[in-house]
């Protein structure tokens, strides 16, 4: 769903581009009090880890694919202020290096797949843990459920700001129809992704998953083949009887994010995705421009001057998660430093059971 330059007009781009930056700033304070000594790691990961399985087409009908967008899982695992950090971070570094996502509308896309996914898949999966049993299990199932919720919202939201600006004459009903459609079934493949990927981190570090925070029934861990209860704040610590350290996690992810960035991707879905489709079928792209840096020597996800397909596509993508890790740990780091006390929270010095 990365919107080129030329779909929306200059007005509307520069006010989701103020929209941008205000959530932005905001986000940057909120991130201080989900950051700490064991999160901020996670979160250069998690925006790497984006960057990744973006780069992974599914097909979801004929002729078209769908991605992941990302700000379900980062809002679940790391919080929803440091979730629309990591989306940002993603969405620049495409938008610079691999010129995907128009420059100019880079707000369009920080508003619509950062702030609208995040916000909306946050909203849908405190509401689901409130009502439902809880246990682990229902931490994964709304985590389905709000990336499930997240996709076509996103869908909504560029509908509306196509309705603001768009600069081509084309039946606002057709666009919204065609795109929430698409985006439903794609919703699915992102909401299995974010699922099973929740999952997976809240097995062996439920201490590290920001949504499993303030829960009352306490996490299971399986230890030697057996599920025991994870220890209260009193007992002993996390680390005694998780079954994997931040650093295995941390390098493990980062190992994943590489192979999939460099070697899985090859694989991936050719077909355009839901909305280059959409805007294909329904002359939404006919003033699409030239992105700005088209000249770029990772443009379209490949090394310039390698011919090799395979190589030069998984040389960029290896390239995209490292510049990814540490442009998103920087930022992440320098927020855990601006820390004060008036920014620690209980659940954020504590391990919270669920």
């Amino acid at each position: 769903m990365h919107v080129p330059d030329g779909f929306i007009n200059a007005p509307v781009s520069a006010v989701t581009g103020v929209v941008a930056a205000g959530a932005i700033a905001v986000s940057l304070r909120g991130a201080r009090r989900e950051l700490d000594e064991r999160t901020a790691p996670l979160a250069g990961l998690v925006a790497a880890f984006i960057f990744a399985v973006q780069m992974l087409n599914f097909p979801v009908a004929a002729g078209t694919s769908g991605h992941l967008l990302g700000g379900a899982l980062a809002a679940i695992l790391v919080g929803p202020c440091t979730g629309v950090l990591c989306v940002s971070v993603v969405l620049l570094m495409q938008g610079i290096l691999f010129a995907d996502g128009g420059l100019t509308a880079l707000g369009v896309n920080i508003t619509d797949m950062a702030i609208v996914t995040t916000v909306v898949a946050y909203a849908v999966f405190r509401l689901l843990v409130k009502v439902l049993p809880r246990g682990r299990r229902t931490v994964t199932v709304a985590s389905f459920a709000a990336a499930l919720v997240s996709v076509p919202a996103a869908a909504a939201a560029f509908t509306l700001l196509y309705a603001l600006g768009g600069t081509t004459d084309v039946s606002l009903g057709k666009v919204a129809a065609a795109m929430i459609g698409v985006h439903v079934l794609i919703g699915i493949g992102e909401a299995a992704i974010t699922a099973l990927t929740v999952g997976a981190v809240i097995a062996v570090r439920p201490d590290l998953v920001y949504g499993a925070r303030g829960l009352t029934q306490r996490l299971k861990l399986r230890v030697n083949g057996e599920l025991v209860d994870t220890p209260a704040p009193e007992a002993a610590p996390a680390p005694a009887v998780a079954r994997t350290s931040r650093r295995a996690l941390w390098i493990g992810g980062l190992v994943t994010s590489v192979v999939l960035a460099g070697f899985v991707s090859y694989y991936a879905s050719s077909s355009p995705d839901g909305l280059e489709k959409v805007a294909a079928d329904h002359g939404i792209d006919e003033k699409a421009k030239e992105h700005a840096a088209a000249d770029s020597p990772l443009a379209d996800y490949g090394v310039k001057d390698i011919s090799d397909a395979r190589l030069s596509g998984g040389l960029a993508g290896v390239i995209g998660v490292g510049v990814t890790v540490v442009a998103g740990s920087g930022v992440f780091w320098a927020v855990r430093r601006r820390r004060s006390p008036d920014d620690i929270s209980p659940s954020s010095t504590t391990v919270e059971n669920v």
